[in-house]
């Protein structure tokens, strides 16, 4: 938001407010972009002279909700800031916000086009689906077509040589010996629940 163009007069106005002459109660500060000045002036209560009361007027035309405070003033008006800000200051904290609220803007969006994981595979913005038969799929070079053919030759032919390996193991042992490491609870079987009679 830029700064409101003020007539010569007010501006002229606001600069004989500002001098700090001995016999003013109250002295002008500054002013923020949307037109609020702000004011300095002397506690009348008290012993002695105690630091100054800050305040801020507004037009009257602006309702009290409709009021916003710029953080920089407000530090100012609390006594966390010891200098007012400048209107270079305050522009310039405008546009930071707006950068920033810009690049709030673009990571949501970032984030929004990554995929998320709770969403379901193959949806728009879920996971990507797993490849699956990429073999088929994808064509194979001739050069690894006879490695493969190779593989799975010794693939199939292992399994023919493992059972007789199986077969003859119960043929040594006689029984199977896994039987024997069974817990006795293991073949146990729950009974529906039959309720005890009733007392006479």
């Amino acid at each position: 938001m830029s700064s409101t163009r003020i007539s010569p007069i007010l501006e002229a106005w606001y600069k004989w407010k500002s001098l700090r002459l001995p016999w003013r109660k109250r002295f002008l500060i500054g002013r923020d972009l949307q037109g609020y000045t702000y004011w300095e002036f002397r506690e009348q209560r008290g012993d002695g002279p105690g630091r100054f009361r800050r305040i801020v007027h507004y037009p009257r035309s602006t309702y009290l909700s409709d009021v916003k405070v710029s953080p920089l003033w407000h530090q100012w008006l609390r006594h966390t800031r010891e200098h007012p800000p400048s209107l270079e200051e305050q522009s310039s904290e405008v546009v930071r916000q707006e950068r920033m609220k810009l690049l709030a803007a673009q990571a949501d969006a970032r984030w929004e086009a990554k995929p998320r994981v709770m969403d379901a595979p193959g949806q728009a913005t879920g996971q990507p689906l797993p490849a699956l038969n990429t073999a088929q799929r994808q064509p194979i070079a001739p050069e690894l077509e006879s490695v493969n053919a190779t593989t799975t030759e010794s693939t199939e032919s292992s399994p023919t040589q493992s059972t007789p390996k199986t077969s003859a193991a119960k043929k040594k042992y006689g029984h199977d010996p896994w039987e024997q490491a069974k817990g006795p609870g293991e073949a146990w079987q729950p009974q529906a629940w039959v309720p005890p009679a009733g007392k006479k």
